[in-house]
């Protein structure tokens, strides 16, 4: 989980703030201290540390704050508002070329970034805001891109331009412009070869890319996990061929996080995406504000009721009534069950939900070891080893039937027995209260919100 480390090593340095009621100039310099020492362990560039302490520091030692009526928390706002600075500020839109037919971007990188799979997720966002984007395979040197490129954009239903790989990029992107501009497309997203290191080869092509053909956005994408090494690419590449904006990727296997926090101080280069999987809806709007929440253990609650709403837009209408209906009468089942857990697995699981929890004074391992995505999957293997029958009317599961399923999910009867006794008591709970789901608008938990799993 992305900031994991870090954000575990925050929030004890500021519980040890809230614990006291008083704070002496001491106190703030130890704490910065620990905050320092974390941020460098989560691989942040050391200047942009220094710089962040400074600023800190300087704020946080005035008798305002010391003196306050809590200066603890004065302290920990203080600590938010300069991490969103370092972060950017403010949150940055990719902007289409007014007055333009078609909107050109160019993705670049070294390979192993994730450009081929990051150019679909972005042509997928285009589709949300109305647009029609076209995919360019520019990557002539690894056949297995341009076909990766092709199986993502019919995942998107997005038109994918190629050329095969005996022509030269140039030439196929200023081909791609006639084609999209006779088929009405009008965003271009030109997926350009990567290298294991930056070379004056890559920088070349991409150069005369740029001088053929008119781009409007160049777009970087850096691996996230690569820590400080990123900022290196980043400035190179700006350097050489200039970027408008960054796209992280990978950012979800990063549990240090020093490359979102260094790499836009560097460079000043805004950063506009971060991917947070391997799904091709993976791909979050960077918010600095947001980031900062989530770095300093508050949560990031708008992020998950932004992934809440765009789950619910997706659900059948009919399918959402009847359920909402069942449920009212408290005859769901365990089909309703399956169906719940699909929708949480298209949000990224219940661990990638509770990284956008705040922190409430109960440890993230606590509450991992409440809530474990592994032992879901568990619970959904009992449901799947169930026939059609057994999971619409779940009365009829006798001893002999329960055995038969705890042999097909591989796990020990009594894991079973209890798995259906707390759904049963579900149900009963269901039936008696059904105020809990009143009039309103079933979420993508499929209204198990008493469901506690038996883990």
């Amino acid at each position: 989980m992305a900031f994991e480390n870090l954000t575990e090593k925050l929030t004890k340095v500021f519980k040890n703030l809230r614990s006291k009621g008083r704070l002496t100039e001491e106190d703030v310099k130890l704490a910065l201290k620990e905050v320092k020492l974390a941020l460098l362990e989560a691989d942040v560039n050391y200047k942009v540390v220094k710089n962040f302490i400074k600023s800190v520091e300087e704020r946080a030692v005035g008798s305002e704050v010391l003196e306050g009526l809590n200066p603890g928390q004065a302290v920990i706002k203080i600590v938010n508002e300069e991490l969103t600075s370092v972060l950017g500020s403010e949150t940055v839109e990719l902007q289409f070329e007014p007055g333009q037919a078609v909107t050109v971007i160019m993705l670049c990188g070294l390979q192993g970034a994730g450009k081929t799979t990051t150019a679909a997720k972005l042509a997928g966002k285009f589709i949300q805001k109305g647009k029609k984007p076209l995919l360019v395979a520019l990557d002539v040197y690894r056949p297995a891109a341009i076909k990766q490129l092709e199986i993502n954009g019919e995942k998107q239903g997005v038109d994918v331009f190629s050329m095969g790989d005996k022509v030269k990029p140039v030439e196929i992107a200023k081909a791609s412009i006639e084609h999209a501009k006779e088929n009405k497309e009008n965003v271009i997203i030109f997926d350009t070869a990567g290298r294991l290191q930056i070379d004056d080869d890559l920088m070349k092509e991409l150069e005369d890319i740029k001088k053929e053909v008119t781009v409007h956005k160049t777009i970087l994408v850096v691996d996230a996990m690569i820590g400080q090494d990123s900022v290196n690419v980043a400035k190179d590449f700006n350097e050489k061929i200039g970027i408008n904006g960054l796209i992280l990727s990978k950012m979800d296997g990063d549990t240090r996080g020093g490359a979102a926090l260094s790499i836009k101080a560097v460079t000043g280069v805004p950063i506009l995406y971060v991917g947070m999987g391997e799904k091709l809806s993976d791909l979050e709007q960077f918010y600095p504000d947001r980031m900062a929440n989530r770095i300093l253990g508050m949560g990031d609650v708008l992020t998950l009721i932004d992934k809440v709403m765009q789950e619910t837009e997706e659900v059948d209408k009919e399918k959402e009534k009847d359920m909402m209906s069942r449920l009212k009468k408290g005859k769901f089942d365990f089909n309703d069950y399956l169906e719940s857990m699909n929708q949480m697995k298209k949000m990224g699981g219940l661990s990638s939900m509770l990284g956008l929890m705040p922190n409430l004074g109960v440890s993230r391992e606590d509450l991992e070891g409440a809530i474990d995505d592994k032992q879901m999957k568990q619970m959904e293997a009992i449901v799947l080893s169930m026939t059609k029958k057994e999971r619409s009317n779940p009365k009829i599961l006798n001893p002999q039937r329960k055995h038969r399923i705890a042999k097909g999910a591989g796990v020990d009867i009594s894991v079973v027995n209890r798995f259906i006794k707390q759904f049963e008591q579900t149900q009963k709970m269901m039936k008696q209260m059904p105020s809990l789901m009143g009039g309103k608008k079933r979420g993508p938990f499929g209204g198990f919100g008493g469901f506690k799993m038996p883990f």
